[in-house]
């Protein structure tokens, strides 16, 4: 029964979600609930070749927090771009990061984060995984955005998932 697919957050995430969507526990849509989410989780087996092994529950609630602190914080800052003067809507750029965090899960919290956090996106990694390019609404230091991103995001990441 290897092909089964074991209880993980992902399925049980799904099937919650499922249920959640349709506003029900009725026997009819948790049996169908069930169902599909067993038969995405082997369909999408195939397509996650290497499994996410992450460490440090703690550095993870660490991180949760401070994204969230961040995502407030970014709100006010872009509303303040946007209500401001035409000159300090004038910032924006692309810059790139140079990368050290090498696990695809790692980088694809850090590209849901970094494209959380208003006023920025994630715009790409090089073809080398070294260099990551965001897009920041407000490129005033160059320098701070990259101790942000390095000190705030990408080290409890590589801490969590390498």
């Amino acid at each position: 029964m290897k092909g089964w697919p074991s209880l993980t957050l992902f399925t049980a995430s799904l099937f919650g979600f499922w249920l959640l969507l349709n506003d029900t526990f009725a026997p009819g849509q948790m049996v169908l609930g069930l169902v599909l989410t067993i038969a995405v989780a082997l369909g999408t087996a195939a397509m996650r070749p290497l499994r996410a092994r992450p460490h440090h529950l703690f550095a993870a609630i660490r991180l949760l927090f401070v994204v969230v602190g961040d995502i407030i914080r970014s709100n006010f800052a872009v509303a303040g771009i946007i209500l401001g003067s035409v000159k300090r809507r004038s910032n924006s750029g692309f810059m790139k990061i140079p990368m050290d965090l090498r696990d695809p899960y790692g980088l694809a919290v850090l590209a849901c984060i970094i494209t959380a956090v208003p006023g920025t996106v994630w715009a790409g990694l090089s073809a080398d995984g070294r260099a990551l390019t965001i897009h920041v609404l407000d490129l005033q230091d160059e320098e701070a955005w990259v101790r942000t991103i390095k000190y705030r995001y990408e080290r409890p990441l590589m801490e969590i998932f390498e």
